[in-house]
């Protein structure tokens, strides 16, 4: 039978699905950590340049020294004499071009530490010709994410490749609060965003390769509501500890929590069949099924390949690469789609989410109410996901979030409430996005080329991530520039979106076969939505002709005690 069918023979959405889904969750509570810990560590302060040493010698308060030392209002540079002058009640900067001689910042800065007691800016002085760098460590970071992509390849598992990443998050994350050089923590924090993409993307796949279609959604909803939550987590945790190390170091310890249970983990059965070790697949739906309470149907399974189907399984354990992601006519329609998709998604999204501190208002309080408003923006893609389909939600929300960043642009500055508001609503949308294409884009891809999809996505959104940052610059040239790009590629990859296939209530297609035969141009569109059979129900009549089918032996088996909604 059909895995989707297998899987409720198991036990459904049982014991096994709900712990597996708990921890698989967890790491997800700390990925915003990590993901916007530096809208935090690296927070700029107030500063102005430190006196010379001799000044020290003058008995004068601090107050005085800087008032002597450096010109009022300037952050990078000082007086080359000291101006007693303006120690007087009416001392003032003479009149004209011309006035007393200045000099770069050569003995360090003066911060206002009030707010954060260390940053990356204080500890390594990134202000003034050096201040370039915190953008570089922030886009290093992005480019450590977007190589860890490389990790999601079919020939190691999903499981193997998580634990491993959760061990290397733990380690590198707390080198990063240890690092002795600015250069050390630009490479730590590139290997923690190698393993932060392993995690994303094969914990996504293993949740959802074990979950009954019907409950695909939830799952992944709740999944993208953890990381709400986790961005909640972030603003209290910054606010305790405002020194960045012990910052880094406090989000970084959890995932060796993670790692050591990560060892119970049960590998996709799906992933074991496609790659012929079809023994250890029997092992594991087993182990479900005892899990489950369903030990008998366990012990009753006999997976095997059917005669019509060896050919099939054979095709799948062929070595895939990534050019079958465009080598057939559907899924290079579906890859060229997400690319578009993806990219555009993060790129607007990080373009407003990593600049907190432009918004004007309490840094902690703006990362809480970017955090809330991805509650009711996730419970509606969750319900229009559900009930209406993925096309429609992931079109809808990125042509919404567009439109909002573009009223933008219409906004004069002095109304600073309406913009934020705007720029809140616009990031909620797009939070909504992320939530329908995480669970879109496994759906689309087939079993035996899934990673790899997910690996392209995520090179897609890292591209995006990566140049946000960057397209600010061009604000300097046209204020509403960044503004209007930002919100111009949510509207195309919107209408870009329309033309993929829904997939609502469909079970996971296994081979690329599949794919082509489900969704090719001529397939009449009624049948993307016909409901799945309960396993207790009589099969449909319809061959599968290009699935690997497991076999369970005719047996008399009670009534299910769970019927998939629709």
């Amino acid at each position: 039978m059909a895995f989707a069918s297998l899987l409720e023979h198991v036990g459904g959405m049982g014991r096994f699905q709900v712990l597996s889904v708990l921890l698989l969750s967890l790491p997800v509570l700390m990925m915003a950590s990590h993901n916007l810990l530096q809208n935090f560590t690296a927070a700029g302060s107030e500063h102005r340049c430190r006196p010379r040493p001799e000044a020290n010698a003058t008995g004068l308060d601090a107050e005085a020294l800087l008032r002597v030392w450096v010109p009022r209002g300037e952050r990078c540079r000082r007086f080359v004499a000291p101006q007693w002058w303006l120690l007087e009640a009416n001392g003032s900067a003479p009149n004209g071009s011309s006035g007393p001689e200045t000099e770069p910042c050569g003995d360090g800065w003066i911060y206002d530490r009030s707010v954060f007691t260390s940053t990356i800016i204080t500890e390594w002085d990134l202000v003034c010709s050096s201040r370039g760098l915190k953008q570089l460590a922030q886009s290093l970071y992005m480019a450590g994410v977007l190589v860890g992509g490389g990790s999601c390849r079919e020939g190691f598992g999903r499981r193997s490749v998580l634990t491993w990443c959760y061990l290397q998050m733990a380690v590198m994350g707390t080198c990063s609060s240890f690092a002795p050089t600015f250069s050390m923590y630009c490479l730590f924090r590139f290997l923690t965003g190698m393993a932060f993409s392993g995690i994303v993307l094969n914990g996504v796949s293993l949740s959802m390769e074990w979950m009954p279609t019907h409950m695909r959604a939830l799952v992944g909803t709740f999944m993208g509501y953890c990381y709400t939550v986790g961005q909640f987590l972030l603003a209290g945790v910054a606010f305790a500890i405002p020194d960045w190390r012990r910052l880094q170091l406090v989000v970084s310890l959890p995932f060796f929590g993670f790692f050591l249970y990560s060892w119970w983990l049960t590998e996709s059965a799906r992933w074991l069949v496609m790659v012929g070790r079809s023994h250890q697949a029997l092992r594991e739906l087993q182990k479900v099924a005892r899990i489950n309470g369903k030990k008998e149907e366990g012990d009753k399974l006999d997976i095997e390949v059917k005669g019509s189907g060896r050919k099939e399984m054979t095709a799948s354990r062929t070595r895939h690469t990534v050019l079958d992601l465009v080598r057939t006519p559907v899924l290079r329609r579906i890859s060229f789609c997400l690319c578009f998709v993806w990219f555009s998604t993060s790129f607007a999204y990080y373009g407003l989410a990593m600049d907190l501190q432009n918004f004007e208002f309490n840094i902690y309080i703006i990362q809480l109410i970017f955090g809330a408003v991805d509650i009711p923006a996730k419970l509606v893609s969750v319900l229009t996901i559900t009930y209406v389909g993925r096309r429609f939600t992931q079109a809808f929300a990125l042509i919404l979030a567009g439109l909002a960043i573009l009223a933008n642009t219409l906004v004069p500055r002095d109304l600073r409430t309406l913009r934020t508001a705007l720029a809140v609503f616009g990031k909620g949308c797009l939070a909504a996005s992320f939530n329908c294409v995480f669970l879109y884009t496994g759906e689309l891809y087939p079993t035996v080329i899934r990673q790899t999809g997910m690996g392209l996505a995520n090179t897609m959104s890292r591209l995006g991530s990566i140049m946000a940052p960057l397209m600010k610059m061009a604000g300097e040239l046209f204020p509403a520039l960044p503004f209007i790009i930002y919100g111009a590629a949510p509207v195309v990859s919107g209408l870009v979106a329309v033309f993929l296939p829904e997939t609502r209530n469909m079970a996971l297609p296994e081979t690329v076969e599949e794919v082509e035969g489900r969704w090719a141009p001529w397939n009449p569109p009624c049948s993307l939505q016909t409901p799945l059979t309960p396993p207790s129900l009589p099969t449909r009549s319809r061959p599968q002709k290009d699935e690997a089918q497991l076999q369970v032996p005719l047996q008399p088996t009670q009534p299910s005690n769970s019927t998939a909604p629709h």
